[in-house]
């Protein structure tokens, strides 16, 4: 008598694999050595494209930030100088945030960097 081999349960297992490849052309999806490799690869891709959409985000808020300091004649890295000395605890992603839809409280806090950088020029 042949032995059992899983039957039914082999091919769901099989199964929730190529359902994972929906999406992808030619052997990608319908082989199951490559259905297996595929699997495999997207699932570094992703792990790995978590941690870069965290450095785009906060590029793309540097970005905006230092736009936002240009037109107020100052640059960013001495703006972000001047926040750290005048102690506002802001992360990027608020600044950014506040220059595009509050220019006015933004000008308020490039103000208090100015000074900040100005006290400290003159203490030294």
């Amino acid at each position: 008598m042949p032995r059992a081999q899983k039957g039914a349960a082999r091919r769901q297992a099989k199964a929730r694999w190529f359902k994972r490849t929906k999406g992808n052309h030619g052997a990608r999806n319908n082989l199951w050595r490559t259905v297996k490799q595929t699997v495999v690869r997207s699932g570094v891709y992703q792990y790995e494209h978590r941690r870069l959409v965290k450095r785009d985000y906060r590029q793309l808020w540097i970005t905006r930030i230092s736009a936002a300091c240009k037109m107020r004649d100052i640059s960013y890295s001495r703006f972000i100088n001047g926040l750290k000395l005048a102690s506002i605890d802001l992360n990027r992603k608020m600044l950014s945030e506040i220059a595009i839809h509050d220019p006015e409280c933004f000008d308020a806090i490039v103000e208090q960097a100015k000074q900040a950088l100005e006290t400290k020029k003159q203490a030294a």
